[in-house]
C-alpha cells in the first residue's frame, strides 16, 4: 500500500513536526459521518443495533452524526445510552428568512452535541469558505455545542507540496482568536481528501506525520496546552481492517467515519480498536 501511494505522489512529505508530551487524558473519540444515508427506519434500525451491541467494556467517546430529519429520533433512541449525537452542519445565522437553513440552537434544542463543520464536501461541493467555517464554528460553540472541525489537502495540494500551506490556512482562517476555553469544545479532524470515499487511505506513518504537524500549528496558533490536549482524529477511509494501526499512532486520536459507520458492527470495531 505504501509503495503503491508512493507511486501516486502520496508518500510522507518532510514537513515541520511538534513534539507533544504524552498525554493519557486525550479523549478517544470515533464519529460516525452518515451524510445523506439512511430513511427514517434504517437510522432507528442502525440506532437501534449499535444500543444493543455495546458492553460495558467500550471506553471510546462514540458519536452518530445522522441527517438533521433524524436527530430527534437518533437520540430519543439512545437516551440513557453512552453514544453521543452530533449534526453534520449548521447555519452561520442564529434565525430568520434562511429557508432550508438550521441554527446551532435548533441542533442543541434537537439534542445533538456535536456537529461536523468545514468537512471537505461543504467546501468543494457548496463553496464553503474559511471565512464562512470560522462564523459557523463560532455559531456552534456560542449555543454549547462542540464543533468537529475539518481540515485536509486535495491530491493537486499534496502533489504541489502545499500540504503545510493549506492546513495553515484552513486552520488559522476557521480557529484563530478563539481562546482555550473555545478550543477546550473543538476537536481537529484530518482528511486528506484524496483518501475520502476512495478506499485509499493514508499510511500510519504518513497520517501520523500530519497529525504532528497539526498539533504543532495548534501550539503556534493558540498554546502548548491547546495543542498536548486537543483530541485530533483522522478522517479518511478509516475502516474497522485499519483502524488499530493508525490509532496506535501517538498523535492520532480517533476517526472521524464515514461509510463505515452505516454498519453497527464495523464501527464499534473501529471504537474498540484503540
Amino acid at each position: 500500500m505504501r509503495d503503491n501511494l508512493c507511486a501516486q505522489g502520496l508518500c510522507c512529505l518532510s514537513i515541520r513536526i511538534f513534539a507533544a508530551k504524552p498525554n493519557a487524558m486525550r479523549e478517544k473519540i470515533v464519529a460516525g459521518n452518515w451524510k445523506m444515508n439512511t430513511t427514517l427506519a434504517e437510522a432507528i434500525a442502525l440506532t437501534t443495533a449499535l444500543r444493543d451491541q455495546l458492553n460495558e467494556d467500550d471506553t471510546a467517546k462514540m458519536i452518530v452524526c445522522p441527517p438533521f430529519p433524524w436527530l430527534v429520533p437518533v437520540r430519543t433512541a439512545l437516551t440513557d445510552v453512552a453514544i453521543s449525537v452530533g449534526a453534520q452542519n449548521c447555519s452561520e445565522q442564529r434565525k430568520g428568512a434562511f429557508t432550508g437553513e438550521v441554527s446551532a440552537s435548533m441542533l442543541g434544542s434537537a439534542g445533538a452535541e456535536y456537529v461536523i463543520l468545514g468537512h471537505s464536501e461543504r467546501r468543494a461541493l457548496y463553496g464553503e469558505t474559511d471565512a464562512l467555517i470560522a462564523l459557523k464554528v463560532r455559531a456552534a460553540l456560542e449555543n454549547g455545542l462542540q464543533a468537529i472541525f475539518c481540515c485536509g489537502e486535495t491530491l493537486e495540494e499534496r502533489e504541489a507540496g502545499k500540504l503545510e500551506e493549506v492546513l495553515s490556512r484552513q486552520v488559522s482562517g476557521a480557529l484563530e482568536g478563539l481562546n482555550e476555553t473555545d478550543m477546550a469544545h473543538v476537536i481537529v479532524a484530518y482528511e486528506p481528501v484524496w483518501a475520502i470515499g476512495t478506499g485509499v487511505t493514508a499510511s500510519p506513518e504518513q497520517a501520523q506525520e500530519v497529525h504532528a504537524f497539526l498539533r504543532g500549528l495548534l501550539k503556534d496558533v493558540f498554546s502548548e496546552t491547546v495543542a498536548n490536549n486537543m483530541s485530533i482524529l483522522y478522517g479518511g477511509s478509516c475502516n474497522a481492517q485499519n483502524a488499530a494501526s493508525l490509532f496506535s499512532q501517538a498523535d492520532i486520536d480517533g476517526g472521524l467515519i464515514g461509510g463505515a459507520s452505516l454498519n453497527a458492527a464495523d464501527f464499534l470495531t473501529i471504537a474498540r480498536s484503540f
